[in-house]
Formats: C-alpha cells, structure tokens, sequence
C-alpha cells in the first residue's frame, strides 16, 4: 500500500512540476486582425495577445479608430472562456512611434502618457502595455526623430508606467535583437527589475534595407559577426537580467530577395530584398513545382529556400526551426516565445501548434 502511495505522489508531484513549467513559458501573439480573424485560431494555446498597434495622440496613448476599438473588445471577451490569457496593447511599431522621442523627452510628457496608459487599460479592462519604440537613442525608421537623450528618458518613462499601473498591469518591451541596439539604446540594469519580461525582436536580423541574402531570424551565428537569437540571449543573461524574463522571437514570414545569383545556394549573397511569404502560404508558394528548393543551416537552427530558375532567396522560420527555439526556451530556462504575428500563422497544425505541442510534451 505504502508503494502504491509513494507512486501516487511521486505522479501528482511529475504533473505539478509540469504544470508549473507550463506557467512558466509564455506564448505571446502579436495580433493585428480585426474582432473576427481572431475566431480561427486556438487561443487556447497562447497566454497572451498583443493587440498592434497603439499610437500617440497629442502625448497619449490613442486606440486609433472604431475598428481597433472593437478589436480590442472582442479580444478581452475572450478571457471569460480563456482565463489564462492576457490581453496587452502595444505602442508603436516600425514606423509607429514617430513622436516617441519627443513625446517622452520630459517629465510633463512621461506623465502624461502613463496617466493615459491607466485610463486605456482600464477602460478597456485590458492587461498592460508593450512598448515598441523602434528605435531610442539609435536610428530606427527613416526620418524619425532619435538622440542620446532617448536613452535616459527610456529608463524613467518604465518608471512613470511602472508607478501609474502598479503590479495589477504587466509592463514590457518589445527590443532589438542586434548588437547596436543591445549596447547603446537602452539602460538594461534599471529598467528590467521594473518590467515583467523583454520581447527580443530575434528576427529581421537581415531585413529589408540589407544587399546581401542571409538567415534574418537564426537560432545560432554561423559567424562570430553575425546576429542570432542566442547571441542576443547571451548577451543579457551576461548582463545579469533573469533568465524568466527573456523572451524570444520567431518569424512567421520570409525576407526574400531577388537577383541572387547560385553561389551557396543564395546564402549571403548580394541581391535586392522584394516582398515575403506568409507561413500559412509556404505550402503553395515555395514549393518544388515553382523551383524553390528547401535548405537546412545545421549551425544556425534556420531554414532557407532558393530558386535557382527564377535566382530567388528566401529565409524565415519554419516548424522545424520554431520547435529548436521551443526547445532552447525550455533548456534556458527562459520566459517563453512571441511571434510577428499570429494572422501569418496557419489557423490549425501550424507554428502556434508546434510550440504548443512541445511546450506541454
């Protein structure tokens, strides 16, 4: 009998463990479809959706037209049948945050903003705020008003926010996953103890200004040069920040480039970026009948695609590389994954599906 107990609670205590290390890892949706497209998708598998985006208007936080509004509605509707899920708002965006270093360039300002942040959240019951100001201190979108102060200003606007929405909000960021904005944009030691995790934007690490092909959301550089996700990692577990409040990203949709000439298979080759593929689109468009041929950089944890006919590369995430960053999440013991965005993702057996799956193994 004595054994028959031991096992149970040996069992009970397996399961508590898991379900506690389920808690743990986050799954995070960035969200940019109306109050119906959210309905094809198992939100049962995520723990939060960030609605994008939220703008400024005259210094506060502005939900921009009708259609965001009920967006917004719908989605906070759905923790009554969800109770896990969180509901945030996110600031800005690329080419979103225009007036940011303005706008938070005073204490008057920071004020403001925090106070209007409080009316938002709680008018809409949501549940905090993630900021994506592309870039402080460094340049981000073209034309966008950037400066050393940003920097300081940054640290004490996550002060007033933190201050006005109390512990009952979460409060994150949504940051660089490159080595400039990692060193200089922001004051890491004294913003995290105030902010609930760090949404390393670990994709567009090559992006859409850049000449030359090569894997724009790897796990790992193939290259002491090169960005990843783990570089990024590393460099704030080094920092001292927690382990639990690192999140990374995964991309649900390629860069691609064209006139790329069949040296290496199209990798880190020069060429001229065009438009991408959704992931739910993969299975139609890069495809062996169309002249796409599919590659795996073992070092890198990326897959890519090149079309020698039409002299096309693409690179992205794909199941088997968002599954190595489920499994890196876990291993480090870090706070979960977030994606651009969930709209890209098939509704069913698609990215969301695979981080679930092995999230819960």
């Amino acid at each position: 009998m004595r054994k028959y107990i031991m096992t149970f609670l040996l069992v009970i205590a397996c399961l508590s463990l898991q379900a506690q290390n389920n808690k743990s890892f986050s799954v995070l949706a960035y969200y940019t479809g109306d109050d119906k497209q959210i309905n094809d998708f198992e939100v049962e598998k995520l723990t939060h959706i960030i609605y994008s985006f939220c703008h400024l208007k005259d210094g506060k936080l502005n939900v921009d037209n009708a259609k965001d509004s009920i967006a917004i509605k719908h989605l906070v509707s759905l923790k009554s049948k969800h109770p896990q899920l969180k509901i945030m708002l996110s600031l800005g965006g690329w080419g979103g945050c225009e007036n940011c270093s303005a706008a938070f360039s005073t204490a008057s300002g920071r004020a403001v903003f925090a106070k209007s942040v409080k009316e938002v959240n709680d008018y809409f019951k949501t549940d905090g705020l993630d900021l994506d100001w592309e870039y402080p201190t460094i340049e981000g979108h073209p034309g966008h008003l950037y400066q050393q102060a940003d920097k300081k200003n940054f640290t004490e606007l996550v002060k007033v926010l933190r201050d006005e929405l109390g512990n009952s909000n979460e409060l994150s960021f949504a940051a660089g996953g490159f080595k400039k904005f990692l060193d200089e944009s922001v004051e890491w030691e004294q913003i995290m103890p105030l902010l609930d995790r760090v949404n390393i934007m670990s994709y567009d690490l090559v992006n859409g200004y850049s000449k030359v092909t090569g894997h724009h959301t790897p796990l790992f550089s193939t290259n002491k040069e090169e960005e990843s996700t783990d570089k990024a990692v590393e460099y704030l577990l080094k920092l001292g920040i927690p382990s639990h409040k690192l999140v990374i990203g995964s991309a649900f949709y390629t860069r691609t480039w064209k006139n790329v000439e069949n040296v290496n298979n199209g990798l880190y080759q020069s060429g001229v970026h065009t438009g991408g593929v959704s992931f739910k689109d993969f299975k139609n468009t890069l495809t062996e009948e169309k002249g796409w041929k599919y590659f795996w950089d073992k070092k890198a944890n990326a897959p890519y695609w090149y079309n020698q006919k039409e002299k096309m590369f693409a690179t992205s995430d794909d199941i088997a590389s968002v599954k190595a960053k489920t499994l890196y999440v876990i291993k480090k013991k870090l706070g979960g994954i977030m994606f651009w965005e969930l709209g890209l993702d098939a509704t069913r057996n698609g990215m969301v599906n695979a981080i679930y799956e092995l999230k819960t193994k």
